[in-house]
């Protein structure tokens, strides 16, 4: 019994490491670095999912977070993440990674 459960074990930590599935449509999936200079178009335009979408192409990252004056958030560094800035009125006013 011990010796199943352990090949399971095994069989699922390695399956985690499995290469992800082509993305849909034959795109190129993000690398997952984020790169800010790519979207440095932004600045300025108003805040939706669409831009946002843009952005997160554009950068290469996997996630976004669109953060809003006074609004809390974590301190984790994700070099996978785009963080979108915006103002009061929903323009953007600033990218970073993490």
């Amino acid at each position: 019994m011990f010796r199943s459960l352990s090949f399971a074990v095994i069989a699922l930590t390695l399956a985690g490491c499995a290469s992800a599935p082509p993305a849909a449509g034959g795109a190129v999936p993000p690398s997952g670095v984020c790169n800010v200079e790519a979207a440095r178009w932004a600045i300025g335009q108003g805040v939706n999912d669409d831009i946002v979408n843009r952005i997160l192409r554009d950068t290469g990252s996997r996630e976004s977070r669109v953060l809003r004056p006074g609004q809390a958030a974590t301190m984790d560094y994700r070099e996978d993440r785009i963080n979108v800035d915006v103002n009061d009125r929903g323009a953007i006013t600033g990218l970073r990674c993490g």
